[in-house]
């Protein structure tokens, strides 16, 4: 079978190398960018970062499977892949070590906030010792929101810092505050009561229409005023000009960001001017997540092989 790989060969960690290793005897092409101008030819899309639109599956000819190396699908038509009897599948976070690395990320994030790491670097470079003095995580209030593979397992981390915890979700919050022992979970409606309480909000929930623009001038102003929020998701659940907003007016005191509402973002965008901790969309990039997201997606290619049905599909075909 012929795989295109919507990505530069580099892309996520050795990805594209560790797969063709693990299945030799089919045909891998790299795009060589987050995007493709045509799905002729091929029989699997790892769409990436790619839009599959309506318009680009039209053109495809014998193309069975989108086989995601992650679990975000946002950017991918999922009906009109099903109309063309296209398989579409994901690699869930909680079964690849996907969720794991994330949260340890998520936690870097959080320190090196309340660490300053900026001036940290600033302060080395201009022999400043002694400053600047940060904050510890012990009694801060982190609240969650989405409480899935991502969010349990920085519940599971984070417990050890003796923080207390929040969260949101969106179905039966009261048996996920039981279960993972959280001070507090409430639902989709509750969000304004969970970043009020917060001195740390983590985005971990999935981007669909619902939660696009979570964070906006009106959320922003329910936060503290010495709070971080931390995406660790997708970058449309952020307003990026409402971001900029907070940060410059000091409604919120930084932000910790692995994605961002571009990608690759522009180096020289103002955000980056105030109290941003960024990192290259990397919090699943680890060698646990690959190696564990490698041996999903060739599973998938070959029960393709084998006319079987993919694991963790999305959709129905005939």
């Amino acid at each position: 079978m012929k795989i295109l790989f919507a990505a530069p060969e580099n892309a996520w960690g050795g990805f594209y190398g560790l797969i063709r290793k693990e299945l030799p005897g089919h045909t891998f092409e790299a795009s060589g960018r987050f995007g493709v101008d045509t799905l002729k030819g091929y029989d699997v899309l790892i769409p990436t970062m790619c839009r599959v639109t309506g318009d680009l599956l039209a053109e495809s000819d014998r193309l069975r499977l989108i086989q995601q190396c992650g679990a975000g699908l946002e950017g991918v038509d999922i009906e009109a892949a099903s109309r063309k009897d296209i398989w579409v599948a994901n690699v869930p976070t909680d079964i690849s070590g996907n969720a794991e690395s994330v949260a340890e990320l998520g936690i870097y994030l959080m320190i090196g906030l309340a660490r300053d790491v900026r001036a940290m670097d600033r302060n080395l470079r201009e022999r400043k010792m002694g400053v600047p003095r940060g904050r510890t995580l012990k009694g801060q209030t982190v609240g969650l929101v989405g409480l899935g593979g991502i969010g349990r397992a920085l519940v599971r981390r984070l417990k050890a810092f003796d923080v207390r915890l929040i969260g949101i979700k969106r179905h039966d919050p009261e048996t996920a505050e039981r279960e993972l022992g959280l001070d507090w979970v409430g639902g989709p409606g509750d969000l304004e009561k969970l970043l009020s309480r917060s001195d740390y909000v983590v985005l971990c929930l999935p981007l669909t229409e619902e939660s696009r623009f979570l964070m906006n001038r009106e959320t922003f102003r329910s936060m503290k005023r010495e709070a971080f929020i931390i995406n660790l998701s997708r970058g449309g659940l952020i307003d990026r000009s409402a971001l900029e907003e907070a940060l410059a007016s000091g409604q919120i005191a930084g932000a910790g960001l692995d994605v961002f509402w571009e990608e690759p973002p522009d180096p020289d965008d103002p955000v980056f001017r105030y109290n941003v901790l960024a990192t290259p969309h990397i919090a699943g990039s680890t060698d646990l997540s690959i190696h564990g997201i490698v041996k999903v997606v060739a599973e998938n290619i070959r029960r393709l092989e084998r006319n079987e049905r993919p694991l963790q599909v999305k959709n129905q075909v005939k």
